[in-house]
């Protein structure tokens, strides 16, 4: 009885969600959005220029180290100077340049800012893993290749399309529209913490941010969902270093520092950190819940009541999209020890990466850590003294209110979701100046498009650079347009 009780809930609770769902795009659909008042032609116009600047783009090697940023900066700053809009370019390092634009509000009250933030720089890559040249830009089957097409210079470009629309579209605005291009995210942070330490007036107070990140996966070719970064995990890298007595290799010793760094590290690995649920963790599974199969939507409908049920963690711990939400995470990725294969060394080392969840304690961790290794002779030290506590932002704004409508335009009946992503993007560095920042991207992909990012053959596909300007003009008009 009781199960078919919690099965007629079930279906009650889907029959409700199905319902709002059709009642919240029917009302979505009469809404109005700013690109539809633009004449076919001239979008089309818009779209061709997205394309060629979206090459351009692309062909720039900004690869880091070194970075060498001026030449985007450069390439961001001739457009802008020729659109009439107000930017600035900073040289601060030799080899590391951000650039900052301004569409000011034009209401005689203004609300705060929105910054659409993006970095310049790329990872490094092997070009002879590459079937295309890295920095070539070319066009094969309906895909642009290079590097920076998934992170974030396809982001960028949409940025700088809606900074030109904007302006040539004469939009009102009632707050103003920063543009905000940095340098060394891919290694050092570098020119977001330089502006904030340096320039922090010009983010005038900002309400709202955009930046890379989000997860708009397809599969099948459909959209499963929207992904909205919301909040990111905050990594903790860890130093290990064991001690033993050195010695000739011909002559094994069990009190060696490589084998006392493989029994830590075997103590290590097989940790299972605890699990818990975050809010924004359960809202996302609650969403996810109506495409799940019946025993997984029991389990994402009421994960803090389930989290004990071994069934669960079994699904939990197998799905590594699941796992990492629910738990500091850790990953061997590098060892040390002899430089030659006849010398025991009398030291030998390794680096794991810890991400923990919002608001961990990682004193608290690394302590956890210690106990587990339990030997005296093996160290435990962060990397590190520079930790920044994770935080995460609402989903409660306008803006993410202008997520979820601008989604029920261009990809009807497709859910947006609050994600917590296992890395770390610079989102972190905002929030704490009181800016609600979010990692979103107008832009979907295929799972092998999504896979090339910092991996070979980085790629988008044409038709998706002519639309998600498109996309990203409609959001930023919906919090910033003044009526």
């Amino acid at each position: 009885m009781a199960k078919t009780h919690k099965t007629s809930c079930l279906a009650v609770y889907f029959l409700l969600l199905a319902i709002f769902a059709v009642a919240l795009h029917a009302q979505q659909s009469a809404t109005s959005f700013a690109s539809q008042s633009i004449p076919a032609d001239r979008m089309k116009q818009y779209a061709d220029q997205a394309v060629e600047w979206e090459q351009e783009y692309l062909r720039i090697d900004t690869t880091n180290p070194p970075g060498n940023e001026s030449r985007s900066a450069a390439f961001f700053k001739k457009i802008l100077d020729q659109e009439g809009i107000e930017n600035r370019t900073f040289d601060y390092t030799p080899v590391h340049s951000d650039l900052w634009a301004r569409l000011p509000h034009t209401t005689a009250s203004a609300k705060r800012p929105i910054i659409l933030l993006n970095h310049m720089d790329v990872v490094t890559s092997d070009a002879d893993h590459w079937t295309q040249p890295v920095f070539g830009a070319n066009v094969v089957n309906g895909s642009i290749y290079g590097r920076g097409a998934q992170d974030m210079k396809s982001e960028g470009l949409a940025q700088l399309m809606v900074m030109v629309l904007l302006k040539r579209e004469k939009v009102p605005l009632d707050r103003d529209v920063i543009f905000l291009a940095v340098a060394d995210e891919e290694v050092g942070d570098s020119g977001s913490d330089w502006m904030i330490d340096n320039q922090r007036d010009l983010l005038g107070n900002a309400e709202f941010l955009i930046n890379e990140g989000g997860e708009n996966i397809q599969e099948k070719g459909k959209l499963q969902f929207v992904g909205v970064d919301v909040g990111e995990k905050a990594p903790f890298w860890l130093h290990i270093v064991a001690h033993g007595r050195a010695g000739h290799g011909s002559r094994p010793n069990p009190d060696s520092a490589p084998n006392r760094l493989l029994q830590a590290l075997d103590r290590i690995v097989a940790y299972r950190t605890p699990m818990k649920v975050l809010p924004v963790v359960d809202e996302f599974l609650r969403q996810r819940a109506p495409n799940e199969s019946p025993e997984r939507a029991k389990y994402f409908l009421h994960a803090s009541q389930y989290l004990q049920d071994k069934k669960f963690q079994e699904i939990i711990e197998s799905d590594e999209s699941l796992n990492y939400l629910f738990r500091n995470t850790i990953s061997l990725t590098m060892l040390g020890g002899s430089q030659q294969t006849n010398v025991i060394p009398p030291d030998a080392w390794a680096n794991i990466d810890v991400r923990l969840l919002p608001k961990e304690d990682p004193k608290a961790f690394l302590e956890s850590i210690r106990h587990v290794v339990n030997d005296p002779n093996v160290t435990v030290e962060p990397q590190s003294k520079d930790f920044r506590i994770a935080n995460y932002s609402p989903t409660n704004t306008t803006l993410y209110d202008a997520f979820r409508k601008v989604t029920a335009h261009y990809f009807p009946g497709t859910p947006v979701l609050p994600h917590l992503t296992s890395g770390y993007d610079e989102c972190q560095r905002y929030r704490p100046l009181g800016i609600h920042s979010y990692g979103y991207n107008p832009y979907t992909a295929t799972a092998d498009e999504n896979a090339t990012e910092h991996g070979n053959d980085e790629r988008i596909r044409v038709e998706e650079v002519r639309r998600g300007f498109q996309v990203l003009y409609d959001v930023v008009n919906s919090v910033a347009a003044g009526k």
